[in-house]
């Protein structure tokens, strides 16, 4: 995911932009995914889960209506929307 995570940065020392956000809680959801299939009762990791796509999706509905083209990139990038 980091490989992705640097591909997506505006600068060098990019943390913070929409991009880089969105490729960090998708390598978290992917873990967090994983860990559910094997523990299904485990609640607090469920309710984090659904932190994380919700705020995800926020993050794409912003970039969606901001910058097209690079909504565009990290839906295929990242492999999100087929």
């Amino acid at each position: 995911m980091k490989e992705k995570v640097n591909e997506l940065k505006v600068h060098e020392k990019d943390t913070g932009s929409s991009e880089v956000q969105i490729a960090q809680l998708t390598g978290k959801i992917e873990s967090l995914s994983k860990h559910m299939k094997q523990f299904k009762k485990d609640k607090h990791s469920s309710v984090g889960l659904l932190r994380a796509v919700n705020r995800r999706k926020k993050l794409l509905d912003y970039l969606k209506r901001n910058n097209m083209e690079a909504y565009k990139a990290i839906l295929t990038k990242l492999n999100l929307r087929k």
